[in-house]
């Protein structure tokens, strides 16, 4: 059966469609109590709908928040998903969900797509890209951010600045001190680790994944320690299983060797660039017969909720990764004031990390 039209409750009422459209869309200018009630027992007896674009329009909002993420099967990105619908509820807005698999091409296809809807928000976390096969994406996404926010429209994004992207007064930054946070992480555990170090890092020019693994090389070289290898793989657990793999052979290989210390202190302490990286890496291990952290000490980096079914517990740098979504979006659809005056957030600020040591890097005779 075909929808009820506004011009049909119009008529049901005995007003003209602008008066009904008044009252069901949201507009400022509302007629008296009499007229109002009978356009909505017109719309009740002929069940209609709503037209959503028609009350954005009215009101000069959506109700609509879109949110922008690699892929919300990963505990970090869901994470951050949380924190995002906590603060849109909170604002009596609905949240619309893209994934993108992290090129900068489709993040801009999901932009256009919640411009059109005229998506009050934007939300977009993940990963930056620094690799020339996305420096058209980068730039197209540039401009279509450039042109949303133009029209009225903010933007939060997660970790660091759209490439290329102007300073616009709809644009805010929630920044993640990556590189310190590793570099941080790199001393504390050059303190307890004499052995070698291997990073596994996500493919060169993925921002964050660079930045955690420049930032781990520099507080290696601030210990008096030699530059760590580093691994290149997909920066998600099948990377890391793979990588997994490959070190799983090495500690096989010098184990036969006639220098070998089976039995004693780990040689090896592998740093993967994000927490689900460190699980598949650890996998990989197990799949070979070996064990953390008897026979390879390992640690993360975000401390996924995921961690708390891992054993043993992954050393990583916690990041509250709930309160980021929060921020990132009370900058665009909260009360910017009441954000800096709670001392949480205020544009090109960083949110703060821990690391955190656990049973995955501490080894025992």
């Amino acid at each position: 059966m075909a929808a009820s039209t506004l011009t049909e409750v119009a008529r049901l009422a005995g007003v003209s469609p602008a008066t009904a459209s008044r009252v069901l869309n949201g507009s400022a200018r509302k007629p008296g109590p009499g007229v109002s009630e009978r356009v909505r027992q017109a719309a009740e007896t002929l069940g209609y709908i709503p037209n959503a674009q028609a009350q954005a329009l009215a009101k000069s909002s959506s109700g609509l928040v879109g949110l922008i993420v690699h892929d919300i099967a990963d505990p970090y990105f869901s994470a951050i998903a949380r924190g995002v619908q906590e603060v849109a509820r909170e604002q009596h807005k609905m949240v619309l969900l893209a994934t993108t698999g992290g090129t900068p091409a489709d993040e801009k296809e999901a932009v256009a797509a919640f411009a059109a809807r005229r998506a009050d928000a934007i939300v977009i976390a993940g990963s930056r890209s620094s690799r020339p096969e996305d420096q058209q994406g980068n730039a197209d996404l540039a401009a279509e951010l450039d042109r949303y926010c133009r029209n009225g429209g903010h933007v939060g994004v997660v970790g660091q600045a759209i490439v290329g992207a102007a300073e616009l007064d709809g644009y805010h930054l929630v920044e993640v001190p990556n590189e310190q946070l590793a570099a941080e992480f790199a001393g504390k555990l050059a303190a307890s680790h004499s052995g070698g170090f291997v990073i596994i890092g996500g493919p060169e020019g993925l921002i964050t994944s660079d930045d955690r693994i420049r930032g781990f090389q520099a507080g290696l070289a601030s210990a008096g320690r030699s530059e760590a290898e580093v691994l290149r793989a997909s920066f998600n657990r099948a990377g890391g299983y793979e990588a997994g793999l490959v070190l799983a052979e090495r500690i096989r290989n010098a184990r036969n060797s006639a220098s070998a210390n089976e039995g004693g202190r780990p040689d090896l302490c592998i740093f993967a660039a994000n927490d689900v990286m460190a699980i598949g890496a650890a996998a990989g291990l197990r799949s070979q017969g070996f064990r953390i952290p008897r026979d390879a000490l390992i640690a993360g980096f975000d401390d996924i909720e995921t961690l708390r079914d891992f054993r043993p517990a992954l050393s990583t740098v916690r990041l509250p990764l709930e309160e980021i979504g929060r921020l990132a979006t009370l900058s665009t659809v909260g009360s910017k004031a009441a954000a800096v005056a709670d001392g949480k957030h205020d544009d090109g600020t960083a949110v703060t990390g821990q690391v955190t040591l656990r049973r995955s890097t501490e080894w025992t005779p």
